[in-house]
Parts: structure tokens; sequence; C-alpha cells
């Protein structure tokens, strides 16, 4: 068989994303093409949702619902109950408003007429004591100036979500859109958990998964399908769809690949796994792939396989990895959504955090400058493993190249670039060539707020289209920033934020709590070090996250150098990612936590950041202590830089 006669079948499994496809099955199946391999892809996460949010789904979800106990249903299912002739009406409209079919209808839907609403909205309430006019909206303060649309998509996607938490309360327990069975498979030592609920009989939702499969395999018939797994939310939903293709067709050979696998399965012993999929592939996929293929077509045996488990003729599972060097960055060709429903995502409006926004508001085409870390030291994240410890660039003239391709081939403009840490100096070649071209597209992506980040560089690449910068500033204390090898000062992120602030793109600061040794009085200083950036312009937008141990970050690998102690793990023979750990300090960082995302909510709103922090934690049973940060920090890192 030759390459171009061997199709390879790529999925996206419920739940990733569902305003732009994820982007790993569009790196596949364009390196695919580019080596002669007949590749297609499909989004079973986006199908999945379409089906059931229709009239004919929804009625399907009703007979579930009423079928439960009065006693037991939720708030959510009664309302939907009591309203279903309005939920029914106006569901096909809803989704076609979000997919920019219909934008006449954001009129009706912002004034609050058209949709049924159910416990979702009661979210509304919480904008009221940000709204300082007369009118009686919560929602002027948020959409005033933004217009009807972005209020009518918020409105709408509330609706989604209670139907959502109603598929959730009536039919199937595990149903999220992002979170989909995630406590399944996240660090979960043992399959036994996966095992029961795959053996459990179908929900609607699975069957509704599993016909869409089986349709999306006959279609395309291939001789090799790729389920991509890139979050535990994602495993439950590549399982269903590899136990109802094997049930059809018990020799089709599967594949399980992707960022869920890369972190949490490296030391997978599970035999019952390969009922359902035959290999199991680890970190860049391009090279296990085309082993994998020479295998299928003959011309490899089991033994040369690439960064491969396997199951052997006595039921052991054996990895497998021949010496074979990784297809360089720049060799990995573009990234094609050929085959992918563009027009029919859904521009959801979830969360009014401006980043945040970004991420689920849009059809954004995903690319990467640079595979893996230019950096690769912080203690808290995964530097040896490949997607972080391999580093290589492609030149900026291959990187426009395929940015105009994928322009040509989608018709959007919009780029978001997903490396862990994009590294500016290949940003800069890339904005020089971007405006070289005169190519006009507008991107966004993840970097390292280091000194580099001039305010020159920082409107060099406002000028070539950046609109908005996310990056790590985690725990603001430069003790803990330094445990961390972050490699950055606070007033160091102070001056580069405001950089890219006063040309005009838009800063988004990743905030961590909990970190080892982190005192009461680090979180204190802390959120007063993100106040005052806040109130001096440095940073529009934030998100607090609790800091979780790995094992494959230096924390998880030296505790003893961060003063924690881990917590045994039981026996693994599946999931391997999360560790718990005792800190000596013995703070109750959850209880802090309330403090944190409340305040940070706040500030991004405006309101707030002339108070003393300490008036955040007034709900603990404990005073908290006075800040030692002085009252201008911030204020004078940006004199000295303006005066340098």
């Amino acid at each position: 068989m030759t390459a171009s006669a061997f199709r390879v079948l790529s999925v996206i499994p419920p739940m990733t994303q569902l305003n732009t496809p994820y982007p790993s099955t569009a790196y596949l199946t364009g390196f695919l093409r580019s080596r002669g391999i007949d590749a297609v892809q499909t989004d079973l996460a986006l199908a999945l949702v379409l089906r059931l949010f229709t009239p004919a789904g929804l009625d399907a979800i009703r007979e579930r619902a009423l079928a439960q106990p009065e006693a037991r249903r939720s708030a959510s299912v009664h309302a939907f109950l009591d309203n279903f002739a309005r939920h029914r009406r106006a569901i096909g409209p809803t989704i076609a408003f979000l997919q920019g079919r219909d934008s006449t209808l954001a009129h009706r839907i912002a004034a609050r007429e058209l949709l049924p609403e159910g416990p979702r909205f009661a979210a509304l309430d919480q904008y009221d004591h940000l709204n300082d006019d007369d009118s009686g909206d919560p929602l002027g303060w948020a959409f005033g100036a933004l217009g009807t649309n972005d209020r009518a998509r918020h409105i709408a996607t509330l609706f989604l979500d209670d139907l959502a938490d109603v598929i959730r309360d009536a039919v199937d327990e595990r149903f999220a859109f992002v979170r989909y069975g995630e406590s399944l498979a996240s660090s979960q030592p043992s399959f036994e958990p996966l095992a029961q609920a795959l053996a459990a009989p179908p929900t609607l939702v699975d069957d509704t998964l599993q016909a869409l499969a089986l349709a999306a395999v006959e279609r395309h018939a291939p001789q090799l399908l790729l389920l991509s797994v890139p979050f535990p939310g994602a495993v439950y939903g590549a399982l269903r769809i590899a136990q109802a293709v094997k049930a059809r067709w018990p020799d089709m050979p599967i594949a399980l690949g992707g960022g869920y696998v890369n972190t949490e399965l490296r030391e997978l012993k599970e035999a019952r796994l390969f009922d359902l999929v035959d290999y199991v592939t680890l970190d860049a996929g391009e090279r296990p792939l085309l082993a994998l293929i020479e295998h299928l077509q003959g011309q490899r045996g089991p033994q040369r396989l690439v960064r491969t488990f396997r199951r052997d003729d006595a039921g052991a599972v054996k990895y497998v990895n021949l010496a074979e060097p990784d297809v360089p960055f720049e060799d990995v060709g573009t990234p094609t959504w050929d085959g992918l429903p563009l027009h029919d995502y859904l521009s959801l409006l979830d969360m009014l955090n401006p980043m945040h926004r970004l991420w689920s508001d849009g059809r954004w085409n995903k690319l990467t400058v640079a595979h893996g870390c230019y950096w690769k030291k912080c203690s808290f994240c995964d530097v040896g493993l490949d997607y972080i410890g391999r580093y290589e660039t492609a030149e900026a003239r291959t990187l426009v190249d395929r940015i105009e391709r994928i322009v040509d081939e989608t018709g959007q403009t919009g780029f978001h670039f997903v490396d862990e840490a994009a590294p500016p100096k290949a940003l800069k070649a890339l904005a020089e060539e971007l405006l070289r071209r005169d190519l006009a597209i507008s991107w966004w992506g993840n970097i390292r707020f280091e000194k580099t980040f001039t305010p020159e560089l920082s409107q060099l690449l406002a000028d070539s289209g950046c609109i908005a910068m996310s990056g790590g500033l985690e725990v603001a204390s430069d003790r803990l920033l330094t445990l961390m090898k972050k490699g950055v000062t606070v007033d160091q992120v102070a001056r580069v934020t405001k950089g890219f602030s006063d040309a005009g793109i838009l800063v988004h600061a990743y905030l961590m709590y909990g970190f080892p040794t982190q005192t009461v009085q680090d979180t204190v200083d802390a959120l007063e070090y993100v106040r005052q950036l806040f109130l001096n312009g440095c940073i529009q937008s934030g998100f607090f996250h609790r800091f979780s141990c790995t094992v494959h970050s230096p924390v998880g690998l030296n505790p003893g150098d961060y003063g924690i102690e881990l917590i045994p793990l039981p026996p693994v023979s599946f999931a391997k990612n999360d560790v718990g750990f005792i800190d000596p300090t013995g703070v109750d960082h959850d209880a802090l936590g309330i403090g944190l995302r409340k305040a940070l909510y706040n500030y991004m709103h405006g309101t707030g950041l002339e108070e003393d922090v300490r008036a955040w934690f007034e709900h603990l049973p404990f005073l908290v202590p006075r800040t030692t940060v002085k009252k201008h920090f911030i204020d004078r890192a940006l004199t000295r830089r303006a005066s340098v």
C-alpha cells in the first residue's frame, strides 16, 4: 500500500472548546499531507453539542428529565421542564446567532425577552454592585460601551450553560462543555473508574457520540484512527469513541495521543486500555506516526516503533522507543483546517475577563512560533518533558509563509500563538516579516515578562498586529520568583507590562497562590503588587490559580529543595501527574484564594483599587497582616524606567 493510499482520520473528542477547533488534528493533518499521506480530520466535540442542542435533541433530553422522580429534579431541570416550549423554540435561532449566521437576533436576546432564564442567570446579579447608573440594568456597566451584540452573546451563553446543567442533572452526570468526565482520568492511578463508566449502560450523550463516531469512520474509511486527547476532560469521550469503533470494526487500528497522554500516561501499565486502542504515543506525534504507519504497511516490525506503548502477544504493556530523530520544527508543515466546519463553531462569551474572552470568543487560527520553551527553568513546570524541554525555532519567513497559507485557506486573519513562552527574538523577526510583506493580521500569545521586551519592541509587535499578551507573574514576590527560577523580578515585570500597555496591547497576568513555603504575608504582599500593577495601567486582566505539584516538575522531582514533603502516591498503573505535598507553613491557601479571586474580579473592573488589600480577606477567622510593600513601589519602578 502506498502512502497516498493509506488514509488517517484524526478526531477531536469531547470536550475541548467550541469557538474554534483544537489545533492538534490540524497540525497532524497538515504534517501527514506534507508527507504524501491521505489525512482527514473531524471534530466530534462540536458535532456532539450541535446534535444535542437542536429541537430534536431537546425533545430527547426532556424525555429523560420527565423520567426522573420529581423530588430528584434539580432547579435547572425544573426550569427547563416548566419552560420547555420556549427552550425548544429558541434553541435553533440561538445556535445560529452564536455561529454568526443571524446577527439581527442580538436585539431580542439582549432585551432578555426571547430566552427562558434558568439558574445560571443568577450570575447576572453579581454585576449589580458594579453598576453605578440608575438604569437598573446589571449588564450596563459591562456592555454599555461595547454594544448589543456582546450583551446578547453573554446572555445566549448563559442559556446554553443552563441547558448543559440540565444534561448533567437529568441525562449524564459527567457532562460539561469542558470538563467532561474529568475526574475519571485526571491523575487517576487506576483505570478502574474509567472501566466502570465505559461498562455502564450508555446515556443519551454516549449514544449520540457513538453514532457520530461511527458515521465519521464510515464516511472516511480510514486505515488508522487517531484520537487526540489534550485534557483529562476529553479522555472519557475518546474512549467511548474507541469502544464504538472497535465494536463495529474490531481490526481498525486506533492510536491515542495528545497532551494528556504526554503528561499523565508516561508510566502506563494498564493492559485493559488496549482493549479499546492499539497504540499510545508520547510527545510530539510526527515521528511516532510515521513509524506507526510504516509498521501498519508492513515496512517495519513492532520492535521498531518510536515512543509507543502497545500490548504484546502475552498481554503485557510494552513501551517501544527506537532512537530516531524528531522531525525538525522547520519541517512539520502548515496546519490545515480542511474538513472542519469552520462556520459552525460557537462564538461564546462566558466570562467577562478580557483575556478569557479571547479564548472563547471568535475563531482563532492556532499556530506555534517555536517548539518548546527557550527558558525551561521554572520550578513548577514540566521542564523535562518534550513539549517544554526540546526547544526549536523556524525562520520568520517560514512562519509567515504558513500564516499566509492559513489565511488563504480559512479566510480568517486572527492568530493565537500557543507557545509555552514565545521567544522575543523570534517574535521580533516575525513582526518585521509581517510588516515587510504588509500582511494585516491580529495575533496574541504567551510570553515571559523579561527585559528583552522593551517599549520599542512592544510597539513593533503592536504595529504588526499584536493585540494581547499573557505571561506568568505567578506569585508577585521576589523571594518566591527566585525560588521558582522565573528569571524576572516584580519591578521588571512592571516595566515590561507597562510597555505593552502603552503600545495598546492588552496584558493578562497568570497568578499563582499556594506555592511551597508561601506565607500569609507573601500572599498579602503579592496582592498589593497586583493592585499597584492594575492601578498604574500595567495589566488589565489576570487569573489566580492554585499551585499544583506535578511529578515531572523540579518541585515534584526535588521537593526537599523547596521545603516540602510529598505525600506518597498509591500504586500507579494508569495516570500519574499531580501529587499532594505537606508544606510546613500550614497556611490555608484555599481560604486565602477566595479573597484573591474577589479582589482580582474587582480590579479588572476598576473598582477597589484604592482599598487596603486586607479588606478582601475579611471573611477569614483571623487578621491578615499589613502589607510590607511600599505604597508607590510600582510607580517608582516605572519612574526609574522613564529616567533611564
